[in-house]
């Protein structure tokens, strides 16, 4: 080993001098020791924690990093909600039927010369096919002038336990006062749920059904067992899956459907859902058959357009068919027919005495306490206005804020004064009218009686001599047409029309039977 070890020192100091291999040696000698270096703290860095210095570090700039990017996603979340406003909402425009669609041109014919026969008649109505019909109800409401936001007025501690709750004067004029948010009296003020221990109470599955309706209703009542069922005619498929037909009934007409073995278990007759109303708020079945009347917004909750018709009629036209004509088309929230003979209400008032309609000493109360409120007889210069008194056994409508506020005011009329709801019409339009620019379709009775047929009250036909022949009705003259067809801007639609002729009329009994009749129908009190 000695031996070895003098050799090499030899070797290596015979190289030494030279200057270029002595730094070649140095730098290898360097590369080795930094090699070891780096290789040896790369070991132990890896069985221990990294640095502190490091480690903090890059928490910190994790950290700095996500708070920065919360903090632009919050900005950006402020800019959006102030720069970025929610879309405006879609309201129903009305339309106008295309250029050579019969019912564009369409006028009244005038009245048959019959002098036997004076009294009010239907009338042809140029109605569009049903499935035209049912392809043009609007996928948006219509937009409710003057007021958006309606509630109604709850009193469950009231002292007065009236159905209506009985405004005070002061509110009652403070409901006239239209806004864009109201709360009013509309009955059931005794409960938060129409229909549940408020009065005019319903069984909880009924009303789960009523507020399950969410498109069109047809509703009636019989109330005393005063009228007979009658079932609708020519209804559409469609309609009749998807059209709510419900008829209210108190507890005596229901024992005597079960009796005439016209009701079962389904609560069923016919297209009819029969639904048992219990502790009826008046006792005047006249009262109480305003309820569902002017207040089938409250009772159906959900539904956004509704029929009316009085339990003497019978409906032969298509539910979407009479909306699109007398609503959809005109591109109003509320039609009623116009009465065939009166149109003033002063006149209308005194009629209702002379019939006894009502004690006379509230019809007088009534109609001058309207005086003094500015009501005064029908004139042309209420133009366009045609009339003031409707014929109210038809109310087709849609359940927006303005249209049911004019419900709810005309029931509160209703409640504090007398039942004949012909005379408290007026007043109520006219004073919705000169705050909004709200407007209505009175439309004429010879074309209410083309859609629905009416019949006799039962008293009266249980004292026919015999079998009325089958649909025998009340047909009678219309008054000259006043055609107001106003057309609305909309985009064009391809649709056809039919004309729906009046049905003919049924030869009924003539002579003393006839007279007795007449005389019976006027003297029942009830309309």
């Amino acid at each position: 080993m000695f031996k070895e070890k003098e050799g090499l020192f030899p070797v290596i100091h015979k190289f030494a001098p030279r200057k270029k291999v002595g730094m070649l040696l140095l730098c290898a000698v360097s590369l080795a020791v930094f090699l070891w270096v780096v290789f040896v703290d790369k070991g132990e860095a890896q069985e221990s924690n990294p640095p502190i210095g490091n480690r903090l570090f890059r928490e910190a700039g994790q950290k700095d990093n996500s708070t920065t990017i919360e903090s632009v996603e919050r900005t950006n979340a402020g800019q959006s909600a102030s720069t970025v406003k929610p879309p405006p909402p879609v309201y129903f425009k009305g339309y106008t039927l295309p250029h050579g669609n019969p019912c564009e041109s369409f006028t009244l014919p005038p009245p048959p010369a019959d002098k036997k026969r004076t009294g009010p008649r239907p009338c042809p109505v140029c109605y569009l096919p049903v499935e035209q019909a049912i392809a043009l109800m609007p996928d948006a409401p219509s937009f409710s002038p003057g007021v958006s936001n309606l509630t109604y007025i709850h009193e469950e501690n009231s002292e007065k336990p009236e159905f209506g709750g009985y405004p005070s004067l002061m509110q009652r004029n403070d409901s006239y006062d239209v806004r864009e948010s109201m709360s009013v009296h509309c009955g059931f003020v005794k409960g938060i749920r129409p229909g549940h221990q408020t009065g005019f109470d319903i069984d909880d599955s009924d009303l789960h059904e009523m507020e399950s309706c969410r498109g069109v209703v047809v509703a009636s009542a019989i109330f005393g067992a005063f009228d007979l069922i009658r079932q609708p005619k020519n209804i559409s498929e469609y309609a009749k899956k998807n059209v709510c037909f419900h008829m209210f009934v108190d507890e005596q007409t229901e024992v005597f459907l079960r009796n005439s073995s016209e009701l079962d278990g389904s609560m069923r007759i016919g297209l009819w859902k029969i639904v048992t109303v219990h502790n009826l708020p008046y006792d005047d079945p006249r009262r109480n058959g305003k309820v569902p009347k002017l207040l089938l917004h409250r009772l159906f909750p959900n539904a956004r357009y509704s029929l009316w018709i009085d339990a003497k009629l019978e409906l032969v036209v298509d539910p979407y068919q009479i909306l699109e004509r007398f609503l959809w088309r005109k591109n109003v929230s509320f039609a009623i027919s116009k009465h065939y003979r009166r149109f003033d209400v002063f006149v209308e008032a005194e009629a209702n005495k002379a019939a006894a309609k009502f004690d006379n000493a509230s019809i007088d109360f009534q109609v001058e306490f309207y005086k003094k409120e500015g009501l005064t007889p029908y004139s042309a210069a209420k133009l366009p206005i045609t009339s003031d008194v409707p014929e109210g056994c038809v109310v087709v409508r849609e359940h927006i804020p303005v249209s049911n506020l004019f419900a709810c005011l005309w029931f509160n009329e209703v409640d504090r004064f007398t039942p004949r709801d012909q005379i408290s019409f007026a007043i109520v339009r006219d004073k919705i009218m000169s705050k909004t620019n709200w407007t209505l379709n009175m439309f004429l009775d010879c074309e209410r009686r083309n859609f629905v047929v009416q019949g006799y009250h039962r008293d009266i036909l249980e004292h026919w001599s015999s079998p009325p022949p089958p649909g025998a009705t009340e047909i009678v003259h219309p008054p000259p047409p006043v055609p107001d067809e106003t057309p609305q801007t909309s985009s064009n639609i391809t649709t056809s029309s039919s004309v729906t002729e009046p049905l003919k009329k049924v030869p009924s009994k003539r002579g003393r039977d006839r007279k007795s009749k007449r005389h019976r129908k006027v003297i029942g009190n009830f309309a």
